[in-house]
């Protein structure tokens, strides 16, 4: 079918009808993230950061204070909505647009993030699309979160996992065209094998933020097995939603207490 609108069409339904919960829950990138990109780009502050799959734009304004000028790429219209309506940033813009195909000029960009997206896009045509807009020695880099965060509550984490795990089951029996889809733990061997970068290296980072039981069980509903789910007619109730909801309230409470994020990070430099 080769890597025209229609092959992720049944990706970008999945990611309609809930940006804003999405942008909501979500973690933004490691604070680190930026601070190690430049050193690998000798630059303190890139003239331009193009942020692939962008969303509600939560990536991208990530880099609002750490680049001249950002650029979210997204063929949502509904996530593009959501990040206009949270732009706040007159240097980050949003395009339409996908990994393959961005619309940019060639050598403009000094980073091109991918924020929790990759294993959504086709590999070796988006890594050749990094590759040919980024300038000589600048970086691509993929970036997951493993999930649920780290939250001091064994009981929340395993019937967080629980529930993801009936997702993904359930997801399987739903009727139509599933989205295609990329192995995460297979990124870094994917970008070596695509003679893209000149070096490829995968590591993690961390990241500390805070959260309560409310965003505890946002976060699995920001899940897009679990938001196709309830779209299809199951319930939360289905999902085990409602214990968890019911679980987290006393595990974790109301008041935000600190969250620990561990991103797998894989970098490509041109």
């Amino acid at each position: 079918m080769g890597d025209g609108p229609d092959r992720f069409a049944a990706t970008i339904r999945r990611f309609s009808g809930f940006a804003h919960e999405y942008d909501s829950y979500r973690a933004q990138p490691p604070a680190g993230l930026a601070t190690l990109l430049a050193q690998y780009t000798r630059t303190r502050q890139p003239r331009l950061v193009v942020d692939l799959g962008s969303g509600t734009g939560l990536s991208s304004r990530y880099w609002a204070d750490q680049a001249v000028r950002v650029i979210g790429i997204e063929p949502s219209s509904d996530m593009r909505d959501e990040a206009l309506r949270q732009a706040g940033s007159a240097n980050v813009s949003y395009q339409a647009g996908y990994s393959h195909d961005t619309g940019l000029p060639a050598g403009c960009a000094q980073i091109v993030t991918c924020m929790q997206a990759l294993h959504w896009m086709e590999p070796q045509s988006t890594f050749a699309e990094a590759r040919r807009i980024l300038a000589p020695g600048g970086v691509f880099v993929a970036i997951d979160y493993d999930w649920p965060p780290m939250t001091g509550s064994w009981r929340a984490d395993q019937a967080w996992l629980a529930c993801s795990e009936r997702a993904i089951g359930l997801e399987t029996e739903l009727p139509g065209q599933r989205p295609p889809r990329w192995e995460k733990a297979s990124h870094a061997e994917r970008m070596r094998a695509s003679r893209c970068f000149q070096f490829v290296r995968e590591s993690v980072l961390h990241h500390i933020d805070a959260g309560n039981g409310e965003r505890y069980v946002g976060l699995l509903r920001s899940q897009g097995s679990v938001m196709d789910l309830l779209k299809a007619g199951y319930s939360e109730q289905d999902l085990g939603i409602t214990g968890l909801e019911a679980l987290v309230r006393a595990e974790l409470g109301r008041e935000p207490a600190p969250w620990y994020w561990s991103a797998r990070v894989r970098i490509g430099v041109v």
